[in-house]
């Protein structure tokens, strides 16, 4: 392993707090541990603060030295011994880490490693100009049949060719990410074969539907169209059901729906179509209502995934600057 040292002083930020959403959260992570054993909570709070702010910085270190009580030395040791701590700044829109172990490097990696040179920075750990973009090489990310593969924030996204890899950077760059369906980036069920199932396709071994999007077929869209790739709603959802969330009238002003991570304008346009217009509306959205939405859109969970709901409380309570304060970083 490389050495790992903080970033320069002349980067570090005079100062570290929690926002409020995350300072209820670190203590009630702390409460889970028992009486005198607090300290186990130090890689989930840097987690936490690397979340909020992108990187773990030193005075977010010396943050979470204070809050459990440990001497600054311990933290520093867990900060820089674990490599999925980023102890510099990194992309704002995206830190692309690219798995180089023996799968994927048999299926490309180096490929995908030129693509980030090229977009990025020649050398990894650096951000583009516009500060938007880094990346890094990274060991074994899980899922080897898939190689070669990538992972941006908590997503993989898997079976790429130096072609798709340029258009999800593109969509990135664009701060249209979530436009980008994670996972296998060709006609594959998870880790499934390629091409479907062949064996155990009837009965209780029926092999498991395609995609709802083809990902073979997205990689020839190119990124200034990646707004387009969100699902196709599942049009066997009832729109009848009871548990529709209730429509309203298009008011006069509508709010802007994709501020709400994991909202692109098509999927704004289909919540449009079913009457939803206003953050208030999908703030107000009960456990069935969103159950039923996840279903039309066939999102598989993704609302609650995103918390939908939450970003639309900030959002409806005080906009931009309400979502900075509850979420620690601008919509979208």
């Amino acid at each position: 392993m490389s050495v790992r040292r903080l970033a320069e002083d002349s980067v570090q930020p005079a100062a570290f707090a929690f926002n409020r959403e995350n300072t209820a959260w670190a203590k009630q992570t702390i409460k889970k541990y028992p009486k005198g054993r607090e300290q186990s909570a130090v890689i989930p709070l840097l987690m936490r603060a690397q979340e909020q702010d992108g990187w773990v910085t030193k005075a977010a270190i010396e943050h979470v030295a204070t809050m459990l009580d440990m001497p600054l030395i311990r933290v520093l040791e867990v900060a820089t011994f674990y490599t999925q701590f980023q102890l510099k700044p990194v992309g704002t829109r995206a830190h692309i880490q690219v798995c180089g172990t023996t799968p994927c490097m048999l299926r490309g990696a180096e490929d995908l490693k030129k693509v980030c040179q090229h977009r990025i920075h020649h050398e990894p750990f650096h951000t583009n100009e516009s500060g938007t973009l880094s990346w890094e090489e990274v060991e074994c990310l899980g899922a080897c049949v898939n190689a070669p593969m990538i992972m941006v924030f908590k997503d993989t996204y898997e079976d790429l060719t130096p072609e798709r890899l340029e258009e999800i950077i593109g969509a990135f760059e664009a701060g249209k990410g979530d436009t980008i369906t994670p996972g296998p980036q060709i006609d594959r069920y998870f880790s499934a074969p390629e091409g479907g199932a062949t064996t155990l396709i009837e009965g209780n071994g029926a092999a498991k539907p395609k995609r709802a999007a083809k990902a073979a077929d997205a990689a020839a869209v190119p990124a200034a169209s990646a707004a387009k790739l969100d699902e196709a709603p599942a049009k066997a959802v009832s729109l009848e059901d009871k548990n529709r969330p209730a429509a309203i009238d298009k008011p006069a002003v509508v709010d802007d729906l994709e501020l709400i991570s994991g909202v692109g304008p098509k999927i704004a346009g289909i919540l449009h179509e079913l009457g939803i217009y206003t953050f208030a509306q999908v703030a107000g959205w009960k456990k069935a209502e969103r159950e039923w939405v996840d279903g039309y859109l066939n999102f598989k969970g993704r609302i609650e995934r995103d918390d939908w709901v939450k970003q639309a409380k900030a959002l409806a309570k005080g906009g931009e600057a309400e979502y900075i304060k509850v979420f620690g970083k601008k919509p979208r």
